[in-house]
């Protein structure tokens, strides 16, 4: 864990917001500044509004250059917030500009809607069958079911952003024609999934346990059968299409992360692919 010194109040990464006036550059072990090689134990802030055009003063084109190791440190450890901070590197005289800790992400949009994948054919894994598509979803009690079984990290974290409301088209996957079938809500937030607790289910998770359970599940609910079929080929078409005429489905998840089981999808795309309904197939 990297330590700093504001003002001679020790502060740590990660663990406390970088508050105070005072300003923040690097404070090395050694007073040597032509050692590169020398420790960085603190930081101090530095005022970037006073700062000269980067490079300008060095006769430079004004482009951003490589930072020096140090400031890569500097950048890498503060890289889970948003505020900029400059940073001077005494060793080089070279300045940057970091994220301080504290504060999460602010550039990561909140996604509204979603794509969820499911197998809508027989499909046998350790005795279970695999098999759950919209239709076995419509005769559910209150055609609702738990979404669980889960296993990929990402996809895991994007369930776990869902919101009660949020609609996410039930994709039929690993079949003859994958595509579009219909339009679900969710109806329950993130919660534990059960099926890592149980040694018959294909999901089991030895690794987990109910104190530290890692594979959440959310609820959906049927809403509508689309109009028609919008298979995979035809998406992918007008993905190759946008991706050169700046469409909405230029980096459409199901072209740019197509393993994730669950995607999350722009309002443009989602109202796209809603489109589709009333065209023609392609």
């Amino acid at each position: 864990m990297q330590r700093m010194c504001i003002k001679d109040r020790p502060i740590h990464f990660g663990s406390t917001p970088i508050t105070g006036p005072a300003d923040l550059y690097p404070i090395h072990s050694s007073h040597n500044r032509s050692d590169h090689n020398q420790q960085i134990i603190g930081y101090k802030k530095v005022d970037k509004s006073k700062m000269p055009p980067r490079n300008l003063k060095r006769g430079g084109s004004g482009k951003p250059k490589t930072t020096e190791p140090a400031a890569k440190s500097a950048k890498k450890e503060l890289d889970d917030s948003t505020e900029l901070v400059a940073i001077e590197c005494l060793a080089t005289g070279r300045r940057t500009t970091v994220r301080p800790p504290g504060e999460e992400k602010g550039n990561k949009e909140a996604n509204s809607f979603w794509l969820m994948k499911s197998e809508p054919e027989s499909r046998l894994e350790n005795g279970v069958d695999m098999k759950f598509g919209v239709e076995d979803l419509k005769v559910q009690h209150n055609q609702t079911a738990c979404w669980d079984g889960v296993r990929n990290y990402q996809a895991r974290n994007f369930m776990r952003d869902m919101k009660v409301g949020q609609l996410a088209f039930f994709y039929h996957s690993n079949c003859k024609e994958p595509g579009i079938a219909a339009v679900v809500k969710i109806v329950k937030e993130s919660y534990v999934d059960h099926t890592q607790f149980d040694k018959k289910d294909p999901h089991y998770d030895p690794r987990s346990s109910k104190e530290n359970p890692k594979w959440f599940m959310v609820d959906v609910q049927f809403v509508r059968m689309m109009k028609r079929f919008i298979s995979l080929a035809e998406m992918k078409q007008y993905h190759q299409e946008h991706k050169t005429k700046e469409g909405p489905l230029k980096n459409m998840a199901l072209f740019t992360r197509a393993r994730l089981s669950v995607q999350p999808l722009a309002k443009e795309e989602f109202d796209f692919v809603l489109s589709l309904e009333d065209k023609k197939p392609i």
